[in-house]
């Protein structure tokens, strides 16, 4: 006969553990309201998000699939689709879960309603400023921070009032221990807060348009520790606190291991910080700070390890559970996707596999695996467990869900493996040298053709994935529709003693006593992910040797500028890269390898992070002005089988010059050394460099308008990477006769 088991309590143990003073219960109603509607946010974008994913994923398939227009081409949507994704559909889907979650762990409604309405409404608004700001190429170009300096403002502002509500609600606790799913809630919005402001630091031009504080190789810095950290601290670090909370409560088990919950914060906010060098091994970024997001890459595996361990093992004795019960189901795939995106984040850290990996779909397979997996199904998961307690109604049907799983998984794997399976292909062809020493594929688009089939595949994947979620939504809609929202639910709770009243307020286990002081956890957590931002990047700055300057290099002209900004309008950083790297299978394709000092003036840097298309840093002076016009109008005139759609617009649209002389000043006041009163001449100065450019085109027989956007581009592909042509005496004359 089995022993019945008795647990101590106050009242069993009365001189180990002393009652609290007697305490009025208090009534307090909880607001589901504001859940709810984030959670129909997180649907909706959602669906938004990956229904330009999958246009965007068949474009590489069939060009002709951006519809003929400037709006949908790959360039511009990917950003769209990737912002989408990330800061609409996951960032609903954390505020939906810490909204649900800090409530019922504080014991209290949240701080402010109308604060709660403000931060809803407003980041609704963002989103849709995104939505109508990257289609239009407005973008700053760097990678997750692409929107222009107006709307990052709204972010900060819309950010604030998500943490004033959040600390508010924190203070009025009536529960005194902050368990550790807030711990993940305080860093991520500590972090974030000082990710965006740093990155984003920028001086405007107009109203969108701006240029980076920063330049080339520091720009390229800053803009990594954002982006890798935008990745820990949004798409992790609050998905980590929302697994602690909804994972438990789903299995109806404790989390497994509450020391291992202390080590895996620490740890992780703590080395996560130092990782984002990895994104720029072999390129110009200096050899010290290449080798310190490689370290602290490799070290990440073991915290990020330690919370998919507690998550898989908080499910001990409830495995059974897993085979009916689709939210477990969901849950048990996000955590493992979890681990295998980690454990292959620091694999592709180590700079063997990162020379093979690095721009090829490798990387897209490996952050969607994470993004698909670990993000959107413990999305799935929660809201699938949320919405029936919502509505106080069951699930309407436990078989969509089901569905709705296999549908899911079997759209990650027709996504991820053609994508591991293009990556390969696509290094292994870079790299290949035949018998006689030379490079056996050295058309590009040899390459690319080699990999088309997988981009179809991919694209199946979507849609495959894309119907699940459509299963869920009408699965949500029905549930919804056979309950009725329960917006105020009541709960009780005693009040929160003073801590000198409350005989639990010390003691205990030592890390307690922070688990008792948000403020001084909230303290503990910035220390921790500032150290790591501060040793990269203050050296960068102020130490000049890590970025030695080249006498030849000098500021773009001003019709170059004007197509360089065209160029970053039409997105074509999203395909091309401007980074050639030191291995012979780089230089025998592309030429000399790229230096630190070429990108002294480059304002945002244009490194890029994926090539589907050849690398440009050494295209200037490659081919005649004919090519680069034929190739922008139709680019199978040119390569044949070319994937790239064509950009006719570029010949009727005119190139604006009214902001000109504004960005010269304010490129003047960051450093750039135009010469004193450049800003009046700009205008003059680019025209006569225009007509140069459309008289050798009308050598070759084509006539073009010098006032068109065709041109601009052209100069400033023509002086991709050609600085470095020219010998330091003939710049240092060049430099003395216009000094005189």
């Amino acid at each position: 006969m089995q022993a019945e088991l008795h647990v101590p309590t106050a009242a069993t143990l009365p001189l180990l553990v002393p009652p609290p003073p007697a305490r009025g219960i208090e009534t307090f109603f909880y607001d589901n309201k504001i859940v709810r509607d984030f959670g129909i946010a997180t649907v909706v974008w959602g669906i938004i998000g990956m229904l330009v994913g999958v246009l965007a994923a068949f474009q590489l398939a069939r060009p002709e699939v951006n519809l003929g227009n400037a709006y949908t081409t790959f360039g511009r949507i990917r950003p769209l689709h990737t912002n989408a994704v990330i800061f609409a559909f996951v960032g609903n889907g954390i505020f939906t879960g810490v909204y649900y979650s800090l409530q019922r762990l504080c014991k209290t409604r949240m701080f402010s309603d109308v604060l709660s309405k403000i931060h809803f409404w407003g980041w609704q608004l963002i989103i849709v400023s995104a939505v109508i700001s990257l289609p239009l190429g407005l973008t700053t170009s760097k990678e997750y921070a692409e929107l222009e300096w107006p709307i990052d403002i709204a972010i900060t502002l819309v950010w604030v009032v998500f943490g004033w509500n959040m600390f508010g609600t924190i203070a009025k606790r009536r529960e005194r221990h902050l368990y550790v799913g807030i711990w993940f809630y305080i860093a991520t919005f500590l972090t974030v807060a000082v990710l965006h402001i740093v990155n984003s630091m920028a001086l405007p031009v107009s109203f969108m348009k701006s240029y980076s504080m920063y330049a080339g190789v520091q720009d390229a810095l800053v803009q990594w520790w954002y982006g890798h950290n935008a990745v820990a601290f949004f798409l992790t670090t609050p998905y980590l606190g929302l697994m602690y909370y909804f994972l438990p409560k789903a299995a109806e088990r404790p989390v497994y291991s509450y020391r291992l919950s202390i080590i895996h914060f620490w740890s992780l906010i703590f080395i996560y910080i130092w990782a984002g060098p990895h994104h720029l091994l072999y390129t110009a970024l200096p050899d010290w700070a290449q080798s310190l997001g490689v370290a602290f890459s490799i070290m990440l595996i073991a915290p990020s390890w330690g919370g998919m361990i507690n998550g898989l093992l908080t499910l001990r004795g409830a495995w059974d559970k897993v085979r009916t019960e689709p939210v477990l189901k969901f849950f048990v795939v996000a955590i493992t996707a979890y681990g295998m995106a980690t454990f292959e984040g620091p694999m592709l850290a180590l700079k063997n596999v990162n020379a093979l990996a690095h721009f090829t779909d490798w990387i897209v397979a490996h952050v969607h695996v994470g993004a698909l997996g670990w993000n959107g199904f413990l999305t799935f998961g929660m809201l699938y467990w949320l919405w029936p307690r919502l509505y106080k109604t069951p699930l309407f049907s436990t078989k969509l869900a089901n569905t709705h799983f296999w549908l899911g998984t079997f759209g990650i794997l027709f996504y991820a493996i053609p994508m591991y399976w293009s990556g390969f292909t696509q290094g292994l062809m870079w790299k290949q040298f035949n018998a006689e020493g030379m490079l056996q594929y050295p058309n590009f688009l040899e390459t690319v053709i080699q990999i088309v089939p997988m981009y179809y595949l991919r694209g199946i994947g979507g849609v495959l994935y894309l119907s699940g979620v459509f299963l869920m939504m009408l699965n949500l809609y029905k549930t919804a529709k056979s309950g009725a929202l329960l917006a105020n639910e009541m709960a009780q709770a005693p009040a929160l003693l003073p801590a000198a009243e409350d005989p639990h307020a010390t003691g205990g286990h030592w890390h307690r006593w922070l688990e008792r002081r948000p403020f001084q956890l909230a303290v503990g957590a910035t220390i921790a992910i500032l150290i790591g931002g501060v040793i990269e990047m203050v050296p960068m700055f102020l130490v000049k040797s890590n970025v030695p300057t080249i006498a030849s290099v000098k500021p773009y002209t001003s019709l170059e500028l004007q197509g360089r900004d065209l160029y970053i309008k039409e997105g074509c950083s999203n395909c091309h890269t401007q980074m050639v790297r030191p291995f012979r299978s780089e230089t025998e394709r592309y030429g000399e390898y790229s230096k630190a000092g070429e990108f002294v003036y480059d304002r945002p840097f244009l490194w890029g992070s994926k090539r589907t298309g050849p690398d440009l840093h050494r295209l200037g002076g490659k081919y005649p002005h004919s090519w680069h016009y034929n190739h922008m109008m139709d680019p199978t005139s040119m390569s044949p089988g070319s994937i790239m759609p064509p950009y006719p617009w570029l010949l009727d649209n005119e190139i604006d010059y009214s902001d000109l002389p504004a960005k010269i000043r304010v490129l003047q006041q960051l450093g750039t050394p135009y010469p004193a009163g450049y800003d009046q001449q700009a205008v003059a100065d680019a025209q006569k460099q225009a007509q140069g450019i459309v008289a050798d085109l009308k050598k070759e027989d084509i006539v073009v308008k010098s006032d068109r956007e065709i041109v601009a581009l052209i100069a400033y592909l023509q002086r991709l990477g050609t600085d470095i042509k020219v010998k330091p005496e003939q710049a240092a004359a060049t430099a003395d006769a216009a000094a005189q």
